[in-house]
């Protein structure tokens, strides 16, 4: 009888169909602009962090018993970090690991590091990966899926977290601590947690950095403290790369086959993408014809440049052999991009401006693929920002959650009604946030009007 019945139940269960590639005929244009110079030291590799030792160090080989972890490149004036790391026990070992930057600086002189935006937050418990809906009013900031979705939000919004100070002095010779924060795991099931940190500097004179971890020593009590600046700077002095690494990544240089993008450990070169959409040859952007649409890419890479032939990643300056050949993804890279519209026909049009995440596809002549219905895979969970000025002639600045699965379509961050020969100025902000999976799309549609 059981197996009968349970056959019963399972023929009853409906099966969910399949998405389907749904083509979607528009314009796919390149992203004007460019990013700027600022280095960014970008701690990624490897991600799961089950050994002590170097994450990723900038400072000089000479000295250091493991030359090879070191890739000898100081910082002055402005430059950001980042660091995405998690951490995993095990039944015998659930010490939490704690995850640390130190900065040194080699001059005769002190050195002030100002620190203008920071945030730093756990996986677990302050920014679990919930469920949430795909659109969502996000004007408090309280509204986040992942540390890379919560310290994008904040940094978007121009916050320095209060475990930051605004300013550290290094003396000559000296060493500081920038971060010193653990990754718990002891009281989760299973026992796994992460950490994404985002911060923007300016330094006054240069310094050597390092990203490290280390398991939380005991004190006196047999309870977990954190690591002190003297045990960091053995660590840096005396230990090699943090294993088990990461996949090796595939050559920039194949072009075919199969594709491991590999995590990132080195100095990247761009902090901010900012550009201004335009037709060519003009200042502003004329709205499609109505059910059509001008898509621009955001975050395009490596094999991933939807058919427009333009790379966005920013390049690496320095990185371990074993690590990626550019920052793919462009984590917390902020993109500004401004859309000067212009209404050039004779009739109100409704026009809509949205992010969206199409299929990975060069073959985009014709338009851009998505899928119906959505598979469950997410592909981008964040925070955008939209500045404009709205049908009632009032300015608005909003700020949404996005949280889109492979192949979605976007809400509309905006909505206009824009009256013939008319001209609206849009700026479209984001931070592409950690845990994410380009490439996305910033796309201005022109409602179908109905018959």
């Amino acid at each position: 009888m059981f197996p009968l019945i349970a056959s019963f139940w399972i023929a009853q269960t409906p099966i969910a169909p399949a998405p389907q590639e749904v083509l979607r005929p528009q314009e796919v244009r390149v992203l004007p602009g460019s990013l700027d110079r600022v280095p960014v030291f970008n701690s990624n590799s490897p991600e799961l962090v089950l050994k002590e030792g170097i994450l990723l160090s900038t400072f000089p080989k000479a000295g250091k018993a493991f030359e090879a972890a070191h890739l000898d490149r100081s910082f002055s004036g402005r430059f950001d970090i980042f660091a995405h790391h998690i951490a995993k026990g095990t039944p015998e070992d659930l010490r939490s690991l704690y995850l640390g930057v130190v900065a040194h600086n080699p001059t005769e002189t002190p050195v002030t590091i100002d620190i203008l935006q920071g945030a730093s937050h756990l996986s677990q418990p302050d920014a679990p990966f919930i469920e949430m809906g795909p659109f969502l009013d996000n004007q408090s900031g309280s509204v986040y899926a992942g540390p890379g979705s919560r310290v994008g939000s904040e940094v978007l919004r121009g916050l320095r977290q209060s475990v930051f100070p605004s300013k550290i002095t290094i003396a000559p010779k000296g060493y500081a601590l920038i971060l010193n924060q653990d990754i718990p795991v002891s009281t989760l099931v299973p026992p796994i947690n992460g950490r994404s940190v985002l911060m923007r500097l300016r330094s006054d004179g240069p310094v050597y950095l390092a990203s490290l971890g280390k398991f939380a020593p005991l004190d006196e009590q047999g309870k977990e403290r954190p690591p002190t600046l003297e045990e960091w700077t053995a660590l840096l002095q005396t230990g090699n790369l943090s294993s088990p690494r990461d996949r090796v990544p595939t050559p920039i240089s194949q072009t075919k086959g199969g594709l491991i993008y590999g995590r990132v450990a080195g100095v990247a070169i761009g902090s901010r993408w900012q550009g201004v959409a335009t037709d060519p040859n003009s200042q502003s952007l004329a709205i499609p014809e109505a059910g059509r649409a001008i898509s621009y890419g955001i975050s395009l890479l490596h094999r991933g440049m939807l058919g427009t032939g333009q790379n966005q990643t920013a390049k690496m300056e320095k990185r371990y052999p074993d690590t990626a050949y550019e920052a793919h993804g462009n984590y917390g890279v902020e993109y500004n991009v401004t859309l000067p519209l212009e209404n050039k026909s004779k009739s109100i049009q409704t026009v809509r401006v949205v992010i969206e995440t199409p299929l990975k596809r060069e073959d985009t002549q014709q338009g851009l693929r998505f899928f119906e219905p959505l598979p469950k895979n997410v592909f981008f969970r964040g925070t955008v920002r939209i500045r404009y000025v709205d049908d009632d002639n009032r300015s608005q600045t909003r700020y949404f959650h996005l949280v889109q699965r492979r192949g979605q379509m976007g809400d509309a961050l905006a909505t206009l009604q824009m009256k013939p020969g008319e001209k609206r100025r849009v700026m479209v902000d984001l931070i592409y946030p950690a845990d994410s999976t380009p490439p996305q799309v910033l796309t201005v549609q022109t409602v179908q009007k109905l018959k």
